[in-house]
């Protein structure tokens, strides 16, 4: 039986070889077959990341999906948002995509993929329930393998026009970006530099995680030596972007989000956006006196897709670099077409990345903070932070507790997807900054403590 702590916020994720058996892994499988079949029919899209463990969790799941009554179309080792796009463009009910995305390399998971829509919280739990229950629906499926790529890389491509030839390095990590970015850059007007292309589930070069500046610093280096206007970085299932503008520079995905905002904006005056709690404020603010709609949402790409139908929005973001469009697109997050659309920016505007911020207000920022937290205490030390800092400043419980300080704001909340609580500051100046840190993490030093007293 799979553990219960797999069964996460937005997806089932754990450490493949020790907590995803093959023979539990056929009856997720089954469930998810189950599950699908009541609720959306039995047509299902399969596809998997370059994780060494992936292959095997494709078999095991397939033969559950097939042993519930499901005809399985499998388009073999492709990034998530190539997964969400068959979903679409065969007309399958659902899809299941075996990723273990931006974790190390010993993890894997599965996103599930019901209509329209990636199923969350309750949905997943109970994915759990049937299997407890054995609760299962039978029947005589079948699988067959189907070409995703194609018809994506042409979409893509009839959908770009760069008016200029522009000069651009990525790196694909080893991932899964890369065959299909190669055949789409083939198709466009850009002269490319590919770094890592070729997959690769060892990651030899760095771990395909590109909010980790280390992990792109071969990029930069790159960028400056051959005098690319901009570069950009994919994680492992290529569902998130890195970007460095042609300085070396990192932008995160705050900061794109803002670029892409404010294009669209010109075209489509008021338009609704979605950030989540780590994004900075001026994100926030620049958006409003641009005359747009700015909503602060949770944290998870399952949570982010539900709240734009409901809301309407345009784009929504994330500062791990998961970017939905809807404008112009089907709302999911890919970053392959994220990076079309920066290249897009910057070959219309003739100017280079680093001006597509300027006019800023100038704040200093931690990247994104992790810190070792088991998964049965991180959401209770998360609500004490919230009850002890609710008595003296304002906070922002929607994910977690962004408490706002006179000159900024510090953040901590517990991640969906590892044992890890995050945390992010901004502050005007650097001393604002390490101040307001200091303070957060000795409250949030003090919650551990009287969590682990109390059990």
């Amino acid at each position: 039986m799979l553990i219960p702590t797999i069964f996460r916020e937005y997806d089932i994720r754990g450490i493949a070889d020790q907590e995803m058996p093959d023979a539990d892994i056929q009856d997720l499988g089954r469930a998810i077959g189950t599950y699908l079949r009541r609720r959306a029919g039995g047509n299902v899209a399969l596809g998997r990341d370059t994780r060494l463990s992936s292959e095997r969790l494709r078999n095991a799941l397939a033969k559950g999906l097939v042993a519930a009554g499901c005809d399985v179309l499998d388009i073999g080792c492709v990034p998530t948002p190539l997964l969400y796009y068959a979903a679409n463009h065969f007309k399958q009910a659902g899809a299941v995509m075996i990723t273990g995305s931006h974790n190390p390399p010993e993890y894997n998971g599965f996103k599930v993929v019901c209509g329209s829509g990636t199923i969350h919280g309750a949905e997943i739990q109970e994915l759990r329930r049937i299997i407890e229950q054995q609760d299962y629906e039978t029947g005589q499926g079948t699988l067959r393998e189907g070409d995703a790529v194609t018809p994506y890389v042409d979409e893509l491509a009839a959908q770009f026009r760069f008016d200029r030839r522009i000069k651009v390095v990525a790196d694909a990590g080893n991932g899964t970006a890369g065959p299909v970015l190669h055949r789409l850059f083939s198709k466009l007007n850009v002269d490319a530099v590919e770094l890592f292309f070729d997959m690769d589930g060892h990651f030899p070069n760095h771990h395909p995680d590109p909010t980790i500046p280390a992990n792109l610093e071969t990029l930069i280096k790159t960028v400056r030596e051959t005098g690319a206007e901009l570069g950009v970085a994919f994680d492992g299932d290529a569902d998130r972007i890195g970007a460095v503008d042609e300085k070396g520079n990192i932008l995160w995905g705050d900061q794109l989000m803002l670029i892409y905002a404010r294009e669209i904006l010109a075209r489509k005056p008021g338009a609704t956006f979605i950030g989540e709690v780590k994004c900075s404020q001026v994100m926030y603010d620049e958006l409003s006196r641009l005359g747009g709609n700015p909503i602060m949402y949770k944290t998870g790409h399952s949570l982010i897709k539900a709240k734009m139908k409901e809301v309407g929005a345009e784009l929504a973001g994330e500062m791990s670099g998961h970017m939905f469009f809807a404008d112009r697109y089907y709302g999911f997050d890919d970053a392959l077409y994220a990076a079309m659309r920066l290249i897009e920016i910057v070959a219309r505007s003739g100017k280079p990345l680093s001006a597509q911020l300027e006019g800023l207000p100038r704040m200093v920022a931690t990247p994104e903070i992790r810190v070792d937290c088991p998964d049965q205490l991180k959401f209770e030390i998360v609500k004490r932070v919230v009850d002890h800092f609710r008595k003296t400043h304002t906070v922002k419980d929607i994910d977690g507790a962004r408490v706002l300080f006179p000159r900024g704001w510090g953040l901590v909340r517990a991640s969906n997807t590892q044992p890890i609580l995050v945390m992010r500051f901004e502050a005007e100046n650097h001393d604002l900054l390490e101040a307001y840190r200091k303070e957060v993490e000795s409250v949030v030093e003090q919650a551990k403590a009287l969590v682990q007293t109390a059990r």
